[in-house]
């Protein structure tokens, strides 16, 4: 297992140590716009773990305990995909052509490109909560459906058929099965 650990750190390391020279090509000699770079680098990580991640499970946890069951997932995963789009656009929000030019990227508009997104992801996750409450759960009265199992048809008695290994049996006293 710690081969296994090691193989797959290393690509990882080699990665880390690839922006370490990178980098030194950018800042070195130093210059005014290496310590602005340096203060993103360093900066934007610490406002994602002191602030946006924060607020964003938070938020979750809240919404998680508020909402009905069908709810719950949807609004999470969509507020934590809100939270993840947020730090994604926020060079751009930020200030105009925040980021490197880029071929296509500064054509559009940065908050109405955001404001679209969050809009859909927030409308897939009101239609999958919708979808949950208007399809009825999978119960456990229909048998499995294996190779082995009887073909039931309409004519054979429901107390005729036998249920899959592992089927729970009715509390004594009820007459059906669970």
């Amino acid at each position: 297992m710690k081969i296994a650990r090691a193989l797959l750190a290393l690509p990882g390391l080699a990665a880390l140590a690839w922006g370490v020279v990178l980098f030194a090509e950018y800042a070195l000699p130093l210059r005014p716009d290496v310590f602005g770079t340096v203060g993103w680098i360093v900066g934007g990580p610490i406002l994602n773990d002191a602030v946006v991640a924060p607020l964003t499970a938070l938020l979750g946890v809240a919404l998680a305990r508020l909402l009905p069951p069908p709810w719950k997932t949807p609004v999470v995963a969509a507020t934590v995909i809100t939270g993840v789009l947020a730090i994604l656009a926020f060079p751009l929000l930020w200030r105009p052509y925040g980021t490197p030019p880029m071929p296509g990227l500064h054509d559009g508009n940065p908050t109405l490109g955001l404001t679209l997104t969050v809009a859909t992801v927030w409308l897939v996750a009101i239609l999958t909560a919708l979808a949950h409450r208007v399809a009825p759960p999978i119960t456990r009265d229909a048998p499995s459906i294996t190779r082995d199992a009887r073909p039931i048809t309409r004519d054979a008695p429901r107390d005729t058929r036998t249920d899959p290994p592992g089927t729970p049996a009715a509390p004594p006293g009820t007459g059906t099965r669970a």
